[in-house]
């Protein structure tokens, strides 16, 4: 009996310590850590003056840390800029000014930072599994997350805000769960007070300063809390206080701008330039890269130069616009091949193995595929949240599908993704074995 004991004894710890949301944090930083380590992944080509370190957010970096401002998204000294929303900038512009601009122990640190978020992730999914699902959809959806190199990839080699911006939409779900007591006994005390509303307007005030696309989804968010409120009155006071936040976060970048530009201009400026990148002459649903100011002395660049940013963009949205408005079939066409690529994924360059490019879409499409079916199958038995999940589903590639589209956009809706896939193979497992389990018509005469 006693090496039994031993053995179930063991067991129980090895199961504790998977449900442990430190030991689940910390196996996937330690994970990433490593590999950026041992991969060499913070040895960024030197391309471009280092143009791959971080592309226009590592040049807008460049330019805090050596003094010139918020400024300078691509080749030389142009100017101000809000090409790109600035939490992940300021964030990349602390580590340049600690730890040096373009070297690689600033990209070393900030892929380290990059991991922080991403491993924070894993607990969130493990806690909105449980709360809508069971305990090893759980653990299995966490764990995939710590493991599975597609989950990874943006904290380990993409100098970019993506994992920073998973991280921030999960936690704001996981808020939303908590507040309406999903998973939890209804009669319990009342979660819609002022001090969690406010840690919601917060948490979607740096979201909006991460990646504004995500602000779709924040209405919806908003209302399916309220939905839950008892009584009503007081959870909308409070719902309005936690907006007055939202607007106060994002106040001091609008002041910013209005002063770097004499326009009003919430966070982000570049719309019209993406529009024309990826849906005027030449454009194949994914940018352009010869249509934005990227390359030195080309004529986009010295148009951006001499025009500066915002007049810049507002001619480009405007020819975006007209091509668009005499050619809608192919802007509906690609508004369709958009959407395909946002769930199967984007080509890469030519030049690329065929092969490499087979299996990486290959993952990427499963991944979808498995998503999507999980969550239909939520849908359908009215799993907690479904709804509020379809509608992310629904909203966040509601722009990429009108204006641009990359893989990595994806990425904030990939710990949802984990989860409904997880929840799918499970349920498929249970029907098998209840299946096996069940007498077949000839035992039953038998």
């Amino acid at each position: 009996m006693a090496p039994f004991a031993s053995h179930s004894a063991s067991t129980a710890k090895r199961t504790a310590a998977a449900h442990n949301p430190w030991v689940v944090f910390w196996a996937a930083f330690i994970l990433r850590v490593l590999y950026i380590t041992l991969a060499h992944t913070y040895h960024i080509r030197l391309e471009q003056d280092h143009f791959q370190f971080g592309w226009e957010m590592g040049r807008v970096a460049r330019a805090l840390a050596t003094g010139y401002g918020y400024a300078d998204p691509f080749v030389g000294y142009t100017g101000p800029t809000a090409w790109v929303p600035p939490l992940y900038p300021l964030l990349l512009a602390g580590v340049f000014k600690l730890f040096g601009v373009y070297t690689a122990l600033s990209a070393w640190v900030i892929l380290t930072v990059n991991s922080v978020f991403s491993a924070a992730t894993a607990p969130l999914i493990y806690k909105i599994a449980a709360r809508c699902y069971n305990r090893k959809v759980a653990v299995w959806s966490a764990w995939i997350w710590v493991l599975y190199p597609a989950a990874m990839q943006y904290a380990v080699r993409w100098v970019w805000e993506m994992s920073l911006t998973a991280f921030l939409f999960t936690a704001v779900l996981l808020l939303a769960l908590w507040m309406r007591r999903i998973g939890e006994d209804a009669f319990g005390a009342d979660r819609q007070t002022t001090g969690p509303w406010l840690l919601f307007g917060a948490i979607w005030g740096l979201i909006a300063l991460s990646n504004p696309t995500l602000l779709l989804f924040l209405p919806v968010c908003g209302i399916w809390i309220l939905m839950g409120a008892r009584p009503l009155n007081a959870a909308f006071r409070n719902a309005v206080l936690s907006g007055l936040l939202f607007l106060a976060a994002l106040a001091p970048w609008a002041v910013r701008n209005w002063r770097a530009f004499h326009a009003f201009i919430p966070i982000r400026d570049n719309l019209g330039a993406e529009l024309e990148a990826s849906s005027g002459p030449g454009a194949n649903g994914f940018p352009v890269m010869a249509t934005l100011p990227l390359v030195a002395n080309a004529p986009r660049t010295v148009l951006y130069k001499s025009l500066g940013e915002l007049r810049y963009v507002r001619l480009e949205g405007e020819k975006g616009k007209a091509y668009i408005a005499a050619h809608p079939g192919r802007y509906a066409l690609l508004s369709l091949k958009r959407i395909y690529f946002f769930w199967v994924s984007v080509p890469h360059p030519v030049g690329r193995s065929a092969w490499n490019e087979y299996f990486r879409e290959l993952n990427y499409c499963l991944f979808s595929i498995t998503g999507i079916l999980g969550l239909a199958l939520s849908l359908k038995r009215r799993a907690p949240a479904a709804g509020l999940f379809a509608w992310a589903f629904a909203l966040l590639p509601l722009t990429y599908y009108l204006v641009t589209v990359n893989a990595r956009f994806r990425h904030p809706l990939e710990p949802l993704i984990a989860i409904f896939s997880v929840y799918l193979f499970q349920s498929a497992e249970l029907r098998w074995r209840r299946a096996k389990k069940s007498p077949s018509p000839g035992q039953l005469t038998a």
